[in-house]
């Protein structure tokens, strides 16, 4: 749009969001490291629990089809707590984080559970070396979250 003195403000890039506070990516990184233990010791022992009741009721069958279960429970856990009210997995309800959009409203499902898998495949892959990116942006993102649109921050107090 241009005004009578022909200035044309700057228009938004897509993809790109205003800039944060600084309040809302204090201490982000090192909360994101607990909310991941947290997050991972639960994902692992409900795979694992899982895994153990399919494979008891099948008499031991369902073991033979089962070995993707961990990534089938990580897509629906991150798909579900971080599309939902409370907008972050357990560790991060924990540790005071939530997930938006770029634009900052809330995350739908597919891309919190894209999300998820692009996590659990870096991990899987570089044993958590895709953690280092958030090293280098200004907002803290990892290159899972780049990928899949979100920004992590605190919860508003």
């Amino acid at each position: 749009m241009t005004n009578t003195t022909g200035y044309i403000p700057p228009q938004p890039q897509a993809g790109y969001y205003p800039i944060l506070p600084r309040e809302a990516l204090a201490g982000v990184r090192t909360r994101r490291i607990l909310a991941l233990v947290f997050d991972l010791c639960f994902v692992y022992s409900l795979s694992f629990l899982l895994f153990l009741m399919l494979g008891v009721a099948t008499f031991g069958l369902a073991w033979l089809f089962l070995p993707p279960l961990l990534p089938i429970v990580a897509f629906l856990y991150n798909g579900m707590t971080v599309s939902g009210r409370s907008m972050g997995t357990w560790g991060m309800r924990i540790m005071g984080l939530e997930a938006r959009t770029t634009t900052g409203q809330p995350v739908p499902f597919l891309n919190a559970a894209l999300h998820g898998v692009l996590f659990w495949l870096s991990w899987y892959f570089t044993g958590g070396l895709v953690l280092l990116t958030s090293l280098v942006t200004a907002d803290k993102r990892c290159l899972h979250d780049i990928l899949a649109g979100m920004v992590i921050v605190r919860r508003p107090s």
